[in-house]
């Protein structure tokens, strides 16, 4: 019994994604069509059901193409799926690194957004600095108009 195969509209379906899309992975190596006769339309084995879930996953975790196709190539060399497993975690693992810095980025942003709406909070007029509530200031270091001599500030 021959394994089931799949017309690219069906795939393309499945995956929500357009048929050239699909194609553009075919060129890319990420999918293999079945060997057809002339005349026929290609047929897409099961197999590549797996490996658009795959593509998916690793597109979701922020991979592209080319290294998605790496990791392709890297799983066609080694069958065991060894080396590809550990490439994976590296992968991950500095993709997890940035994630965080990006988090980081974020809370500090947030903190300065937060710390700025207090500030705002204590004056009437957006321009206007504390002037003579400088030395007592709450907020310290972080204003960036306590630094201005009088004659500097609006």
């Amino acid at each position: 019994m021959a394994d089931k195969t799949y017309r690219i509209g069906d795939l393309a379906a499945m995956f929500d994604l357009t048929v050239r899309t699909l194609r553009y992975y075919e060129e890319l190596g990420l999918l293999k069509a079945s060997d057809r006769a002339e005349g026929v339309h290609r047929r897409y084995p099961e197999n590549n059901i797996v490996y658009l879930k795959r593509i998916e996953q690793l597109k979701s975790y922020g991979l592209s193409l080319g290294e998605i196709r790496a990791f392709f190539a890297l799983a066609e060399e080694d069958r065991s799926g060894e080396s590809c497993r550990r490439r994976l975690i590296e992968k991950y693992n500095e993709r997890i690194a940035e994630l965080e810095a990006e988090k980081n980025a974020i809370v500090r942003s947030m903190e300065e957004m937060a710390w700025h709406i207090k500030q705002l909070d204590s004056v009437q007029n957006f321009f206007e600095c504390p002037g003579s509530q400088c030395p007592g200031c709450p907020y310290g270091e972080g204003c960036e108009l306590r630094h201005l001599g009088p004659e500097q500030r609006p």
